[in-house]
């Protein structure tokens, strides 16, 4: 227009129209500019919450200001990582290989994972890292090449990436030519000369350095972002006002464009991380079940094929140092614990028919799984069975702090612990003692986190002096530890025998000394260390003499001697020596609990032990508490050179254990950060005390759950008395136990398959829908035949996954039998095995009678099925059963045993539904 003005010889000035026209153009807004800006806003508001693969629920409302959710609570706790699950579950450490493309195997192993002295803290200026251990870097063993490393403190100006570097020119220098393979290429997009051991190294040291995450709501916590962010960073209050409507419009279809585009990322963020939370809460498969047994509970017929297994005596000669001459040898060991595992699955059936009542028989469980997994697969079976959870989780200390990223230390901390705790509140009985141990690093924060969690109880936090020659901090020497004692509000719990009692002085604990025990395995042949005399002066205890001789008979349960002290020794009433309930080396540290009982009429005097029932004092520092004294010394006993250098006195645990229980002599004790073990231990001590039917749950996710854990337990079930790693005695106690490995994560992730990319007939539809299924549908829709595999139960006896064992996928059979009792919350009571037919009595937790069958598919006729059922359960016997599940089809009479509920069920649909109900914190 303004050449047609200026042809016509006139000025553009002078033209209304021209200048009405040039105002618009002036306005107009670039649109390549606002496009632009739509991309800077997306780049921005999504890297202010990702973060090294997760999503950091933080919000900004302005430069260096953040906003946390508040809803008027008086006080609140809130955590940089509080919206979301800690899912780190393998432990690396020691426990790193990986195959060369040869064939053969490397390994990465710690020479020296050393703690502090006393679990000294270290100072403010160094910190733990991976470094070569340069006395001996590399070194072959049985043609397997194990490269060494150290975990030790550096000074903070020493980098990771430089001891790695150095690392990697130490073993370059030193790698025997055979495993040169290591050296091969293996390139990324930034590294194109990176090599094999480079990328294992990475990943060995990366594994014990990161903690990882699984956001709980991420699409709701980034949509509810975005709609805070265009309210405060992209629309303006004086945009509102603007004058001109072209610029006004074109912010609003900014706006639009970055909801628009922000909402499908996130939409397609979340069914990412939706499906890790999904695959992340669904029940894991029980891989394993085996159980330990005392000789005492299997029948002598099973003895010829037990002594001829050559790996169960091989594990005897090295737990118990027994080496047994033939199999009447057996008939004298009647507390050896024999393992399911050495044994092969006809053995081990035939086994299990003998027990009437499997699990009410059975003491304890151990299970080797991350303990979130654990938790969860316990939901159905153990909701509200629970009396006490004792745990012991890691402090935080710099000498014992768990990895963490991002700088959150306290933060990672904390998620780790909420969510485990958080989650075990549905175990716990309604007159429930829940104790966790803690020291002064996390102490306010668990103190605050629980007050968030039980909110409807009681927290009294005790001092246990558990050093007393103190752990040096910055400023004071630190002797005592925590422990929170948690309850339910009004009700007097602790160290009760009736938990209902008013505040009226509770009748005391009065427990004997002597175990009066008959049967030749209690006298004192089997108690080395538990004969000896403790002196009384007085009417009190005023020492302990010396264990006696084997050739010292004394005779009479009381000598009195010139000075006026009276000898009593463990004789039981009919004149048979005996032994003392506590070995020598441990008696002291019962003697402020001992008191002399006078029978007049006999002129005997005996020995009792008494506690107090009824109130327990807040400082605990009787010299039993000393970790070191009672702790490591112990342990260290049963299990020589274990990697824990600090673990707990055995008499912490006791004593948080009873008063916990009330003092009562039954109920299931829960430790789900169980270590090496020695929550386990107590609750077997307490029951050898008082002969008590006190249950365990342990669970550990570390490697030495086999070298620790388990082996800790066998060993204190034989002999409660041990000196470097012997047995002095044979005292043992009467036990059976399952243990249990679980599924991890990463197995389930591992095992993950996908099936087509694009379903058939997608394309038939617009392209919303598609777009509609990528953004949502995709991961549940492909992964469904996988997640639900139908076929695995044509032979549930052979199921396999592939398991994680160093480093390598191994195809693993897995116990499907043991992860349906666990969904449906069974109670077995008896387990038969007829060919390929496997029946399962018993009760679920609500008490409905349940009878499952399982058979291989593949090899049983309906007819086989129908033929054995008639020949177990007559007609009578199989109308107590309120609801029979069976696998696949069947040919079974289905009744109602209810309005809408057949007696017969199909254990697919059942097993599906109950592993995927999840349940989300």
């Amino acid at each position: 227009m303004g050449k047609n003005l200026d042809d016509a010889g006139v000025a553009r000035e002078s033209s209304e129209k021209y200048l009405t026209l040039q105002q618009q153009i002036t306005n107009a807004i670039d649109t390549n500019a606002l496009e632009q800006e739509v991309f800077s806003h997306l780049a921005n508001f999504f890297k202010r919450y990702y973060k090294d693969g997760d999503f950091i629920s933080l919000r900004r409302y302005k430069k260096d200001v953040y906003a946390i959710p508040y809803e008027g609570e008086e006080v609140k706790l809130h955590w940089a990582n509080a919206d979301q699950y800690y899912i780190k579950t393998s432990e690396y450490l020691k426990n790193y290989a990986f195959k060369l493309s040869d064939g053969k195997k490397v390994h990465f192993q710690l020479k020296e994972a050393s703690t502090e002295q006393n679990n000294n803290k270290t100072q403010g200026d160094v910190e733990r890292r991976f470094a070569i251990f340069e006395e001996l870097p590399v070194e072959v063993i049985e043609d397997e090449l194990y490269i060494n490393f150290t975990y030790e403190t550096h000074k903070k100006t020493v980098k990771q990436d430089e001891l790695s570097k150095t690392a990697f020119e130490v073993i370059e220098a030193n790698i025997p030519s055979a495993f040169t393979l290591a050296f091969d290429k293996a390139p990324t997009e930034k590294n194109k000369n990176r090599t094999v051991l480079e990328k294992h190294l990475n990943d060995f040291i990366s594994r014990n350095s990161f903690d990882y995450f699984i956001h709980k709501d991420l699409g709701g916590f980034l949509r509810r972002e975005l709609d805070f962010y265009i309210k405060n960073e992209v629309l303006f209050i004086d945009d509102i006002n603007t004058e001109n409507p072209v610029y006004f419009t074109a912010q609003l279809s900014k706006i639009k464009a970055l909801k628009t585009v922000a909402s499908k990322i996130i939409a397609f963020l979340a069914q990412i991380e939706d499906f890790q939370k999904k695959l992340w809460l669904k029940k894991k498969f029980v891989i394993s079940t085996n159980y330990c047994i005392t000789l005492d509970r299997i029948p002598e017929k099973y003895y010829e094929e037990i002594f001829a297994n050559k790996a169960q005596l091989a594990e005897w000669k090295t737990l118990y140092d027994v080496t047994l001459s033939g199999v009447e040898a057996l008939q004298q060991e009647k507390f050896l614990v024999l393992d399911t595992k050495f044994f092969c699955e006809e053995f081990k059936d035939k086994l299990l028919e003998e027990f009437d009542n499997l699990d009410e028989e059975t003491d304890g469980l151990l299970i080797n799984s991350e303990n979130f997994q654990a938790l969860k697969i316990m939901e159905e079976k153990f909701n509200k069975e629970i009396a006490v959870s004792y745990i012991d989780p890691p402090y935080n200390a710099q000498s014992s702090e768990i990895a963490y990223k991002n700088n959150f230390k306290h933060s990672s901390w904390i998620s780790l612990i909420e969510n485990r705790v958080n989650f075990s509140k549905s175990l716990l009985k309604d007159d429930f003692v829940k104790i966790i141990a803690i020291d002064e690093v996390e102490n306010f924060n668990l103190g605050k986190m629980l007050e968030n969690i039980f909110t409807d109880c009681e927290n009294s936090t005790l001092s246990i002096v558990h050093n007393p020659t103190g752990q040096q901090g910055s400023n004071f020497s630190f002797t005592h530890e925590f422990a929170h004692f948690i309850f339910p509000s009004g009700k007097n719990v602790i160290g009760l025998e009736d938990r209902e009692l008013d505040n009226r002085e509770a009748k005391p604990d009065v427990r004997p000394l002597r175990n009066v025990s008959s049967g030749k395995d209690h006298l004192r042949e089997s108690a080395a260390n538990c004969f000896y005399p403790i002196y009384v002066k007085d009417f009190e205890v005023v020492g302990f003499g010396e264990v006696s001789s084997n050739d010292f008979h004394p005779n009479s349960i009381n000598i009195k001697r010139d000075d006026g002290i009276i000898e009593i020794y463990p004789i039981d009433p009919s004149n048979v020596e005996s032994k003392w309930v506590f070995a020598r080396d441990t008696v002291e540290s019962i003697f402020n609990e001992l008191t002399v009982k006078y029978d007049s009429k006999k002129d005997i005097y005996d020995i009792i032990r008494t506690k107090s029932k009824f109130r327990y004092k807040t400082l605990w520092n009787d010299k039993r508490y000393s970790a070191n004294s009672w702790g490591s010394v112990i342990l260290n006993n049963i299990i020589p050179n274990s990697p824990f250098k600090y673990p707990k006195s055995i008499y912490t645990v006791i004593d948080c254990v009873d008063a916990g229980l009330g003092n009562r002599d039954y109920g299931i004790v829960l430790d789900y950060f169980a270590g090496s073990g020695t929550t386990g231990h107590a609750t077997i001590k307490l029951n050898r005390e008082d002969q008590g039917k006190r249950k365990y749950i342990l669970v550990e996710m570390g490697t030495y759950f086999n070298t620790v854990t388990k082996p800790r337990i066998q060993k204190v079930i034989y002999s409660d008395n041990w000196k470097n790693g012997k047995p002095q005695d044979t005292a043992g106690i009467s036990q059976m136990f399952k243990y249990q490995v679980l599924e991890s994560y990463e197995d389930a992730l591992n095992n993950l398959q996908l099936g087509k990319s694009i379903p058939d007939g997608l394309f038939q539809f617009s392209e919303t829908a598609q777009e509609d299924y990528l953004l949502h549908y995709m991961l549940d829709v492909e992964t469904q035949d996988h997640l639900f595999n139908i076929g695995m139960f044509r032979n549930p006896f052979n199921y396999q996954l592939k398991v994680t064992e160093n480093n390598e996928l191994v195809p693993t059979k897995v116990d499907l039998v043991e992860t349906f009792n666990y969904l449906i919350g069974m109670y077995v009571s008896r387990v038969q095995r007829i060919k390929d037919i496997k029946l399962i009595e018993g009760k679920t937790r609500e008490g409905i009678k349940t009878l499952i069958i399982w058979r291989n598919l593949e090899t049983t006729t309906h007819d086989e099925v129908a033929k054995v059922f008639r020949k177990l359960y007559d007609g009578v016997r199989s109308s107590e059963f309120d609801q029979i599940y069976i696998n696949g089809d069947h040919h079974f009479d289905n009744i109602r045993s209810g309005e809408d509920t057949f007696k017969v069920k199909l254990i697919e649909e059942t097993f599906f539904k109950k592993m995927f109900n999840i349940s989300e914190l």
